[in-house]
């Protein structure tokens, strides 16, 4: 399958990368710098560019079978404007290219999930601590929701460095998470990969943890 990988670069993003190629997929990884991806495979195409270089997304989006976002925000404190514009190029792009399938990263407390939040921690965590990224989620999940694609929104816990442990647990129903929920980001990058080849959570956000 043909993927391309929004913010390959990052930690979960290099997880995807690595696994995809593992699986025979062919990838076409997004990046900033071209430097902070140490993988060389291939069947990996690297694309130079940022979030509001349209020619650049087109390039890297058409022909594609699917695409995976692990972008994010770079403040607690400020809206990124770049990463949610950037999201809605996305999603445009997609739709005027025909790639239908889109699963995109985002964080348990957006959305409903913040239900999913235990006190104190709901109210440290989602109108504290993560008020502003959650807000940048929960916007890109609107745009994703009402566009045209099969999409998958991903909501993990806290997520965490280390291998995976293949025990990883999943749901779209309504849940609680444990103060100290963190998943293994190769969990999270299994999971995703995994949605490729998998209808269950198609149009639906999905919750995550071990």
């Amino acid at each position: 399958m043909n993927i391309t990988i929004f913010g390959a670069s990052g930690r979960t993003g290099q997880q995807l990368v690595i696994q995809a190629l593992e699986r025979g997929h062919h990838v076409t990884a997004y990046v900033r710098r071209p430097e902070s991806l140490s993988v060389q495979h291939p069947g990996l195409r690297v694309i130079t560019g940022i979030l509001d270089e349209p020619d650049k997304l087109r390039e890297a989006i058409a022909g594609a079978d699917a695409c995976l976002s692990v972008l994010g925000g770079n403040s607690l404190r400020k809206r990124s404007v770049a990463f949610t514009n950037g999201i809605d190029r996305i999603v445009t792009l997609m739709e005027q290219e025909g790639v239908p399938r889109f699963i995109y990263m985002s964080s348990v407390g957006a959305g409903e999930s913040r239900s999913y939040l235990p006190q104190p921690l709901r109210f440290l965590i989602a109108d504290v601590m993560l008020r502003v990224p959650l807000a940048d989620h929960q916007a890109n999940e609107q745009r994703i929701v009402n566009s045209t694609l099969q999409w998958t929104i991903v909501r993990p816990g806290g997520l965490a460095d280390g291998p995976a442990t293949g025990k990883c647990q999943h749901g779209s129903d309504k849940t609680v998470f444990k103060s100290n929920a963190s998943i293994p980001r190769a969990d999270v990058a299994a999971f995703m990969l995994d949605q490729l080849t998998g209808a269950a959570y198609v149009k639906k956000a999905v919750w995550l943890k071990v």
